[in-house]
């Protein structure tokens, strides 16, 4: 997968019943990031943001679904479709971290850390914050739609 392309690959496709659908789409999406030459920390990020992705079509669309990988030029995209057409409205992401301690909560302990991390609607903002703020969603001719992202990063030298 070396070389420019603007051609976009299948790395996996999956339907609702597909057994452990998400964590065979995150090794699937790590096998062709390194096939592209990606650092290690671009990996890392890039398949944490698109586990969002991948958990968002299943829980809110409906399939099957499919996880693509393109490079064109110096970016590589990634892409999940699912054949809901609906563009999902986005409330306003913050400027900051998703995870901003707020001072006064500090020190609540386990209960308090389950507490924020059991808050739904941070996927998004984690997509967004890895991906540099570069990711959306578009129409396909198809009736789908699919979520996508630049992967932020750098490439290895090699």
């Amino acid at each position: 997968m070396t070389g420019r392309t603007d051609a976009a690959s299948v790395v996996w496709r999956w339907t609702s019943g597909t057994p452990h659908a998400s964590t065979r789409a995150r090794a699937a999406l790590r096998c062709a990031l390194e096939q592209f030459g990606l650092d290690p920390g671009a990996i890392a990020d890039a398949v944490l943001a698109v586990s969002e992705l991948v958990a968002n079509a299943v829980e809110h669309a409906v399939g099957p679904y499919e996880m693509r990988v393109r490079r064109s030029g110096r970016q590589i995209i990634c892409e999940v479709e699912d054949h809901d057409p609906r563009i999902p409205v986005i409330s306003d992401l913050p400027a900051g971290p998703p995870f901003v301690p707020v001072e006064e909560h500090r020190g609540g302990g386990a209960d308090a850390l389950c507490g924020l991390l059991a808050e739904r609607g941070r996927g998004l903002h984690i997509v967004h914050e890895l991906s540099g703020g570069a990711w959306g969603f578009r129409r396909s001719s198809r009736s789908t739609k699919a979520a996508w992202l630049v992967v932020p990063g750098s490439f290895m030298q090699g």
